[in-house]
């Protein structure tokens, strides 16, 4: 069983910073390949980010690339979200998610097996 929660989450103006964690319960965290995707009112769950089990690989939204950075440390079984120059289209619900294959284009929620209960990111403009 995996279980995984997201904290960090909170407001900020835009073109702020804001890093999010997740710590996951897993024995088995360093074999697990890890993800965000964010949710925002009235839309669907989207990819934000992945990241293979040894961090070696990593995959990004367009939307996001260039200014979120995510990062693990497999000692601490911790996933990180760090997000930089936060516009208010960032605005939304923040979830960590892992998987335990890496799929080639893999980055829909269908891809994730285990979940958090995410966390709220706000960005005023």
């Amino acid at each position: 069983q995996v279980q995984l929660v997201e904290s960090g989450g909170g407001l900020v103006q835009a073109g702020g910073s804001l890093r999010l964690s997740c710590a996951a319960s897993a024995r088995t965290f360093n074999r697990l390949h890890m993800g965000w995707f964010r949710q925002a009112p009235g839309k669907e769950r989207d990819f934000v980010g992945r990241i293979s089990w040894s961090g070696g690989t990593t995959e990004y939204a367009d939307s996001v690339k260039g200014r979120f950075t995510i990062s693990r440390d497999n000692i601490k079984n911790m996933l990180y979200l760090q997000m930089n120059s936060l516009q208010p289209e960032d605005t939304a619900v923040y979830f960590c998610a892992a998987a335990t294959l890496w799929v080639a284009g893999g980055t829909s929620v269908r891809h994730f097996n285990y979940w958090g209960q995410g966390t709220q990111v706000t960005v005023s403009s």
